[in-house]
């Protein structure tokens, strides 16, 4: 996979998981408003913050291979060294 392909994968999926953690950890505050047992609420938030730190590695991979694309595989239009010289 090129770092673009790796790019377009990891972000999306890490901001997918993101959301599905805030979710996760709203249900889990939900159960422990609606006076679950102490295990109960206390697994799902855990449960719930694995979820959220999953997405945040995932996007953080995301945007890491973004700006290895940037560098490495983007065709770069002005160079420095590229500029015709009069």
């Amino acid at each position: 996979m090129t770092h673009k392909e790796k790019w377009l994968t990891f972000a999306p999926a890490g901001l997918l998981t993101i959301g599905l953690g805030a979710c996760l950890i709203q249900w889990a505050s939900d159960k422990k408003r609606n006076r679950a047992s102490t295990t109960e609420w206390v697994s799902a938030g855990t449960a719930a913050l694995v979820v959220f730190n999953a997405g945040l590695s995932l996007f953080g991979r995301g945007v890491a291979e973004g700006v290895l694309y940037d560098l490495k595989e983007k065709p770069r239009e002005m160079d420095f060294y590229n500029v015709p010289r009069m």
